[in-house]
């Protein structure tokens, strides 16, 4: 199993992180106080000793996840020694901070920051630095000759309390937190008006930014305490999406499936590598980036090549999608990076990547087919790196031109090529979201065209006999939904379609009468108890009933029901349906159509 150290903002994402795997994990904190609430926690409390850790990790621990508090030094200590000692891998599950500003008063310890309290003759203190470190500013607030004031906030817990009064704080200087607010910072800085603030480096989860803005905005100085330096750790990162890799990769039996990175992750590796060695002349073999949720994350280069006069560079990375059923898997995707005397970051065509021919997308006509979040990531990447200087950015795929007839860039009007995606950079092994994505693009393109009416569909059967029914409209008006029904009716909702035609087969149908908007069997699986009820409700035989009691799979349905009881049944079943997907299109219109295994559309309503 897997000992995950918490009690902290990190340690509630190690929990989400691991609940995805669905197996059991320990789960270990000082104490009780931090709530969690998962099926696959074994809670540990208690403060485990080198001794205790190492008895514990020998008999029941394959992995460590270090998402203690970055100031619970002895900790780290602990989990490292205890880690090599039993050659056991170890992931610390930072925070991510911000550049240590100028401005601010940085002390290395708590020693040297009473020092400088006292040297700038600082007399009232406001204190964010927990309840934990009261005793190790005694010798600033226990000095009545020096007529010092000092205030400490604490968290509004019982435990938190006592450890105050046990060391004989002053409870009239206590201010409370209450984890289940926003702290205004600005408002209590107001209200006490010290004249200083002292805090640690406690990183963005930590509210050090907003701390430091409020201090700032009323001239208050404050005195951070920099965290200390960590032990060598197997792997660092720094959010869920770094850290469900390690666990791949470090203990591979984990999870189920693998997670991989998107087309636009790949392409922007690569165009900060190739960037990188015009600038620097290395040639890294990992290059981090940061994704759109703002977490660092760190990809393979494959490959880069300096041009000879340094003009230009190019970089190569290869796409892995984990074990996600993706295309694209393998391929390698380039960045070749040139400057140029025009400001900014400008996208050129590359050989592989498609070009767009029609509006709705988003994009420029004519332009790559590279959509706006890795647009972005690229553009903030190389502007971090290379602010003042222009430059230019051309992705390219070898053999994306063959890869691309496999996608529906054609259906979407983009031609030459496959697309540059990606919502978050990361991609979940069979999860909705690349599919989603493009649902999403294909109805924008449906609206940009003009089409009448929006004809969604389950796969290329179905849409084939629904052309039949819709020989005038446009190909961009047909769009697979494949199992996200709900999905697509809301994108189409808020895209603005007025009118739907939902063709569905009799599996999908039953699912949906039942209220499954997403109709994948790993999500719903046919409902026998359901169809008896619904069949009872429109007066089928006792002989009907009975076969229904004992089919496998819906379509059976087709040849057991007689036509007289097939002209109440399909119909209510319908009516179902239209329970649960008319609320997702409020302003419009959808006409179910139910389609039988040959192609016959055999009710409508």
């Amino acid at each position: 199993m897997i000992l995950v150290l918490g009690g902290t903002t990190e340690g509630r994402v190690a929990v989400r992180t691991l609940e995805e795997a669905g197996k059991p994990f320990f789960y270990s904190t000082k104490g009780n106080e931090q709530e969690m609430h998962s099926a696959h926690i074994v809670r540990i409390t208690g403060a485990l000793d080198e001794t205790a850790m190492e008895e514990f990790c020998h008999e029941n621990v394959r992995l460590i996840i270090d998402a203690a508090h970055p100031f619970a030094v002895q900790l780290h200590r602990t989990a490292c020694s205890v880690a090599a000692r039993l050659h056991l891998p170890i992931i610390r599950l930072e925070r991510t901070y911000p550049p240590r500003d100028s401005v601010s008063i940085w002390c290395d310890n708590f020693d040297d920051a009473i020092h400088k309290l006292i040297a700038d003759k600082r007399t009232r203190l406001l204190a964010l630095t927990g309840v934990q470190t009261i005793n190790r500013l005694r010798t600033y607030w226990q000095s009545p000759e020096a007529n010092r004031t000092c205030y400490f906030r604490i968290l509004d817990r019982p435990e938190s309390k006592a450890i105050a009064l046990k060391a004989g704080f002053p409870a009239d200087k206590i201010l409370y937190y209450h984890t289940s607010e926003t702290e205004d910072e600005l408002h209590l800085f107001t209200q006490i008006r010290p004249d200083a603030i002292l805090t640690k480096e406690s990183g963005l989860s930590g509210g050090f930014i907003q701390k430091a803005s409020a201090a700032r905005q009323l001239g208050i100085p404050m005195y951070v305490i920099r965290r200390p330096i960590l032990p060598a750790y197997t792997t660092t990162v720094t959010g869920p999406h770094g850290l469900r890799m390690a666990i791949e990769k470090l203990l591979p039996d984990f999870y189920p499936l693998r997670s991989g990175f998107t087309s636009g992750s790949c392409a922007t590796a690569a165009a900060k590598a190739a960037l990188t060695a015009l600038l620097t002349g290395k040639k890294e073999k990992h290059i981090a980036i940061t994704l759109p949720d703002g977490e660092q994350v760190e990809l393979p280069v494959d490959s880069i090549e300096i041009a000879p006069d340094m003009l230009c560079a190019t970089a190569f990375v290869i796409k892995n999608a984990g074990d996600d059923p993706d295309v694209t898997n393998g391929i390698r995707i380039g960045a070749r990076i040139a400057f140029t005397s025009t400001s900014g970051i400008h996208f050129l065509q590359g050989e592989g990547v498609g070009r767009i021919t029609l509006p709705g997308l988003g994009l420029e006509i004519g332009s790559p087919a590279i959509n706006m979040t890795p647009r972005n990531m690229i553009t903030n990447e190389l502007s971090t790196l290379c602010p003042t200087q222009g430059i230019n950015v051309t992705i390219f795929v070898p053999g994306g031109a063959d890869i691309a007839k496999r996608t529906f860039n054609p259906k979407l009007g983009i031609i030459g090529g496959i697309s540059i995606i990606g919502t978050s950079g990361i991609v979940r092994p069979f999860s909705a979201e690349a599919f989603v994505h493009s649902i999403r693009k294909e109805i924008e393109v449906c609206q940009a065209v003009g089409a009448e009416r929006l004809v969604i569909n389950s796969g290329a059967r179905s849409e084939r006999y629904l052309k039949e029914l819709y020989p005038n409209l446009p190909p961009q008006a047909f769009v697979q939904y494949g199992n996200y029904i709900g999905d697509t009716i809301r994108m189409a909702n808020e895209i603005g379609v007025k009118e739907i035609t939902l063709g569905v087969m009799l599996g999908k149908a039953v699912k949906l009468a039942e209220g499954k908007l997403d109709t994948h069997s790993r999500k719903s699986v046919m409902n026998r108890d359901f169809l008896f009820a619904q069949a009872t409700d429109c007066g089928c035989s006792h002989n009907t009933l009975q076969a229904i009691s004992h089919i496998t799979l819906a379509r059976e349905l087709w040849s057991l029901l007689p036509s007289s009881e097939a002209d109440a049944f399909y119909p209510h079943l319908l009516a179902l349906c239209h329970k649960h997907v008319d609320p997702l299109l409020p302003q419009g219109k959808i006409l179910i159509v139910l389609i039988d295994e040959n192609g016959c559309i055999r009710y409508h309503l």
